[in-house]
């Protein structure tokens, strides 16, 4: 009798398990992270490739996330530079693996270069698009749309689930939007804001603003050009750099000594992509 019941709880142990098997994905940065745990919800299991502090334009996955890969059902990819070579390689791993790009259905913006700085356009226009989507709340919300769909179609049975998670965020995106636009609601059209690296370009385009960059395209400026961004910053009365805990702050240190301003540190793979938003529009506001 005692064995029968030893039996039968392990059995019961067996569906149980298959009954709640989770879908299993891997993301490239962290904000993927935060958008697809608020409508995957405990029915998914999630990993992250670039890792807090890591920079994604230069990052190499280690040997125990390509185990990740092995055991993924799907990749949620974002066109960050290092996916250009490591993305075959992922699906080669695991070719039952299925790719989705979040980045489908979105306009791109081209890399704002600095503004006299049109010599090095010697790159595909491929090459030469913003990959920081995630920046933008109208962005994030075709993200969710293609997080949302994918879901439903891998897990069709918490479909409903998935539904009720993807309202409550877009609720969400659109309340992030509200905040940003009081916020700015004072702010002149076509304000400048001075950054290390520009990552914040579709969300200037959302709400009518300009990033002036210093690092683009992995290339710091030369002599000639950091004068020129020094009397562009004086005209434009810009008070302070972002600067991303990725990336140096030497050139952005120099340029601030110079105008006698401050350097902020503010990621755009910042967890808390709602607050992070939020607070690079007060920024903004107190110019």
């Amino acid at each position: 009798m005692k064995n029968i019941f030893i039996l039968l709880t392990l059995i019961g142990c067996y569906f149980n398990l298959n009954a709640n098997t989770n879908i299993n994905a891997v993301v490239s940065v962290l904000p993927q992270q935060i958008f697809l745990k608020a409508i995957g919800g405990d029915k998914i299991n999630i990993a992250l490739m670039v890792k807090p502090g890591s920079s994604p334009h230069t990052y190499e996955p280690k040997p125990s996330q390509m185990r990740y890969i092995s055991k993924a059902d799907v990749y949620f990819s974002i066109d960050v530079e290092f996916e250009k070579s490591w993305l075959p390689r992922f699906q080669n791993q695991n070719h039952n693996m299925k790719i989705v790009n979040l980045s489908h259905g979105i306009k791109k913006n081209h890399i704002t270069k600095h503004g006299h700085e049109h010599e090095h356009s010697h790159k595909s226009q491929h090459e030469s698009l913003d990959p920081h989507i995630w920046t933008s709340p109208k962005n994030v919300k075709i993200i969710a749309k293609t997080i949302y769909d994918t879901l439903a179609k891998l897990d069709h049975k918490n479909q409903k689930y998935f539904k009720t998670n993807y309202d409550k965020f877009l609720n969400h995106i659109d309340d992030t939007d509200k905040q940003i636009k009081k916020i700015l609601i004072n702010t002149p059209k076509d304000t400048k804001f001075m950054v290390f690296h520009p990552a914040w370009g579709y969300f200037a385009r959302d709400y009518n603003l300009i990033q002036l960059p210093i690092e683009v395209e992995g290339k710091n400026p030369k002599p000639r050009q950091i004068a020129s961004l020094i009397k562009e910053a004086r005209e434009e009365k810009i008070t302070a750099i972002l600067t991303a805990p990725e990336f140096s702050t030497k050139i952005a240190t120099q340029i601030a000594k110079e105008l006698n301003i401050k350097v902020i540190k503010i990621t755009p793979l910042n967890p808390k992509w709602s607050d992070n938003l939020i607070n690079l529009a007060n920024t903004i506001k107190n110019k």
